[in-house]
């Protein structure tokens, strides 16, 4: 007999298989049930421990000025929340209810506005309802307060511990506040898409490239893995000069309040690369307010009235039909012109009667301008149009904004009998003092710019750059139209009679007696709707255009406004704007040698207030006075105010401030905003700037001892 019996061995191996096949079923089972009946549950549960091609947005380039200052730039925003429930879970109530107290306090001094038993009250209102999404603060705070909040007990565990969490936003933000506004453009917060100006012209450029991560639960922890990285937009570079920017806005803003205007346009362009370094667009709003609402310097196509005789006269002259000992009658300031009549300004006193044909233009006479075009174009209306085109006038600059319109000059045209369609026998003369036209702003002050620039049509340039990394990706250099608008000689013989405009004739509010101004006046009536210019109401667009300094023009600048009634003057209104704008520019642009305005024989000392003492510092070096205070003349940065002693050597040295006022209010009023808000943050005080100029309020009084978290308001004027 075998040792192994194995007729019991096999029963044995016999249950095993039937328990592994039995397995082998479940299993299969078990499978068949996860892909069908339990399918749906499975992919929910495999969704929330990953996801996929998760769009990650790049960060918005930023629009600079032509000095690099930030215009338009991108800031993160947050709106921060609590869950509750995911507190209680990681069971940290209990913390939460011991430091209630802390965290309602700090966030008292971060936000003085609400009581510390006003957030107590607030917080445990959610927590009680067991909020997954309760909102800590109603308004998106900036980064460095969403830091202070993340910092407080509790709120600095992480998310999964202390449900704080939080959404964010990549908030447009223009430090300059609305200057240039609508030539910079706008975005739609919510939906972080461009909404005009070059925001919007730019926007693929400004965007970027979204990135793609896929997101992977891993040990209890969420790994964000990149697929693409996102890629950040390139900044671009302006032409815009904001001083000068602030300078036309507040000239214009003054004059529009003054004569209760209701459109106003300003546009300064250098002579040399055509580069807009101003453009104002400002609408009187329904409470009274002037804001940017339009871009009318660009999109606005009106009748430009008398700014365009002097095209009108340029053509006349470059023709050779006429020079400038030319004369014309005028009579008694009404002339008959095929069966209407035109008139001057002033016929009611009985015109101007002979005029020379720089006269015209210094009087700004409709009939003499009219007459002279009529008499020499009439049978040939299309070589005077032919002429204005050469000029520039109806060039199409496409101009890099959304809702530019170029020129609309319409050329005379015959049919096959040689009959003109759609020209009657008054177009001429009525298109030669600027109606039957339709010219935006920027058209009119590039014709000019070109007469400053010796006859160069110089494209109007918003942007110089594109900078990516601090590395220029493209470049936009300074473009010539056309060499020579008119010949060297029209040129200047204009120039000449455009400066007689301002010196003699009814520019002379645009002018200065620092330096020669070149330009002509404006006033054209405008029609209101489809009722006409008599029964639609008497509107007015009053214009000047020109150029200084103007033996060397170095920019150009056009001043338009809109208003209702009388009186209406292009040169008393818009001219006086042209003036601020001209002699602010150039006192801006002056240049003097520190050496001219220092007094040999005086010892005295500039005194300086407590600010940022490295700017005082460079000043006062620059200015010849040497500065020690016991660390080899150069000052320490950080600390926060130093006192000021002043000896007959020239030598200023600094001592530290009593240390016991480091924790007071300081006195601010007086300063400019660098050096105010400069010495509000080195106390630790937030300062919140309104208005433009020197500091005349402070809303914390001098000497309020220093709480965290506290917010001063300097208003400027």
């Amino acid at each position: 007999m075998s040792k192994f019996d194995n007729s019991k061995i096999m029963p044995r191996y016999s249950v095993i298989a039937i328990i592994m096949s039995l397995i082998a079923v479940a299993v299969i089972g078990k499978t068949i049930y996860t892909m069908t009946a339990g399918r749906s549950y499975w992919i929910e549960v495999a969704a929330s421990q990953k996801k996929d091609s998760v769009s990650i947005k790049p960060t918005r380039g930023n629009i600079l000025s032509c000095n690099g200052q930030l215009m338009a730039s991108s800031i993160p925003e947050f709106k921060v929340y609590m869950d509750f429930n995911a507190l209680k879970v990681a069971g940290n109530d209990t913390a939460f209810i011991d430091s209630i107290n802390y965290i309602s306090k700090g966030l008292n001094n971060i936000f003085p506005e609400k009581s510390a038993s006003y957030f107590k009250q607030y917080l445990m209102e959610g927590y009680h309802k067991e909020s997954k999404h309760w909102p800590i603060w109603n308004e998106r705070i900036d980064y460095n307060t969403f830091k202070e909040i993340q910092s407080l007990p509790i709120f600095h565990l992480s998310k999964y511990k202390s449900g704080f969490h939080w959404d964010e936003f990549n908030a447009r933000r223009r430090p300059f506040g609305s200057l240039a506004q609508r030539t910079i453009g706008d975005m739609f917060g919510a939906k972080d898409t461009a909404r005009c100006g070059l925001e919007l012209s730019y926007d693929s450029i400004l965007r970027g490239t979204n990135g793609i991560i896929h997101r992977r639960k891993v040990r209890n922890m969420f790994l964000d893995i990149t697929d693409t990285p996102p890629v950040d937009g390139a900044d671009i570079i302006t032409t815009i000069d904001v001083s000068m920017q602030d300078l036309a806005e507040r000239a214009l803003i003054d004059e529009l309040k003054e004569i209760n205007g209701n459109v106003g346009v300003a546009i300064v362009m250098e002579v040399a690369t055509g580069d807009v370094k101003a453009i104002v667009n400002l609408d009187k709003c329904s409470d009274g307010e002037y804001r940017e609402v339009k871009n009318h310097a660009v999109s606005d196509l009106l009748e430009p009235g008398s700014v365009f005789k002097t095209a009108s006269i340029m053509t006349a002259l470059d023709d050779g039909v006429v020079d400038t000992m030319y004369t014309v009658q005028t009579g008694p300031g009404v002339w008959n012109m095929y069966g209407r009549d035109m008139k001057d300004h002033n016929w009611t006193r009985g015109g101007y009667g002979t005029l020379t044909l720089p006269w015209t233009l210094k009087y700004s006479s409709n009939i003499g301008v009219s007459r002279i075009i009529d008499l020499h174009y009439h049978k040939n209306p299309e070589k005077f149009v032919q002429g204005i085109y050469d000029l520039g006038l109806a060039t199409d600059f496409h101009i890099p904004i959304v809702g530019y319109s170029p020129a609309r000059i319409r050329m005379p045209r015959k049919n096959s009998r040689g009959q003109y369609v759609n020209w009657s026998a008054t177009a001429l003369p009525w298109m030669s003092i600027g109606y039957e036209t339709q010219i935006p702003p920027i058209s009119t002050i590039a014709f000019y710019n070109a007469i400053a620039n010796g006859g160069k049509l110089m494209q109007p340039r918003f942007v110089k750059q594109i900078v990516k990394n601090g590395e220029v990706i493209y470049d936009n250099p300074p473009k010539v139209l056309k060499e020579h608008i008119a010949k060297e000689s029209t040129i200047k013989q204009i120039t000449r009679i455009l400066t007689e405009v301002v010196s003699e004739g009814l520019g002379k509010k645009a002018g200065s007696d620092k330096f020669l101004v070149a330009g002509k006046t404006g006033t054209a009536q405008m029609s209101k709707g489809a009722l006409g210019y008599k029964t639609g109401g008497t509107n007015y667009l009053l214009s000047f255009a020109g150029f200084f300094p103007a033996n060397n023009p170095r920019y150009s600048c056009i001043v338009c406004i809109q208003k209702t009634g009388l009186p209406a003057s292009g040169g008393g209104m818009s001219g006086v704007v042209f003036h601020h704008i001209a002699e602010g520019i150039m006192a801006q642009s002056l240049k003097l040698n520190v050496t001219d305005a220092r007094d040999k024989e005086s010892i005295l000392i500039p005194t300086a207030k407590t600010g940022n003492l490295l700017a005082t510092d460079y000043v006062l070096n620059a200015l010849g006075f040497n500065i020690t205070n016991g660390w080899n003349g150069s000052l320490p940065f950080g600390n926060p105010i130093w006192g000021k002693t002043i000896t007959n050597s020239k030598t200023l040295s600094f001592q530290k401030e009593n240390l016991s006022k480091a924790h007071l209010v300081p006195d601010v009023h007086g300063m400019g905003a660098r050096d105010a808000v400069y010495l509000m943050e080195t106390h630790g005080i937030k300062a919140i700037i309104i208005g433009r100029g020197r500091v005349i309020q402070q809303s914390l009084a001098p000497g309020e001892k220093v709480k965290k978290g506290m917010r001063c308001e300097l208003r400027m004027g």
